[in-house]
């Protein structure tokens, strides 16, 4: 070990200068206050889009109603018709399966009472029909 010893490095006399260490970032883009204004005047204005589409569906479910209530009367005729097709036809055929039985009546109801019992003719697909087998 030599003499010199080696000194301690010190502070100047009265000290160091002060650090600044708190952050002073540059302000960027709209404060808290601003980004909530603009996000209700945007959901305001979707919740307006929103009310001007339930009335033009109210309408369009009104019209949508109205039509049908005008065509319906045409509806039924257009299947009264189409029943009485379907009966007719199948009073033919009746007739011709059953010409050889004496004493049946085609197109005499089955059943001997005085109310009204309307054909059920059912129109079932073949591949849907009892007994079907591809």
């Amino acid at each position: 070990m030599s003499n010199n010893v080696a000194s301690q490095d010190m502070p100047p006399k009265g000290g160091f200068s002060s650090i600044r260490y708190e952050r002073r970032l540059p302000k960027r883009g709209p404060s808290g206050i601003a980004m909530f204004g603009i996000c209700g005047a945007i959901m305001g204005y979707g919740w307006y889009r929103l009310y001007l589409g339930l009335d033009e569906r109210r309408e369009l479910d009104r019209e949508k109603i109205w039509s049908r209530i005008h065509l319906t009367p045409m509806l039924l005729a257009e299947s009264d018709r189409d029943e009485y097709r379907r009966n007719h036809a199948a009073v033919e055929r009746e007739r011709e399966i059953m010409k050889d039985v004496p004493g049946w009546e085609a197109g005499k109801s089955v059943y001997h009472g005085q109310r009204y019992m309307p054909m059920v003719i059912a129109n079932v697909p073949i591949h849907q029909r009892p007994g079907f087998k591809e």
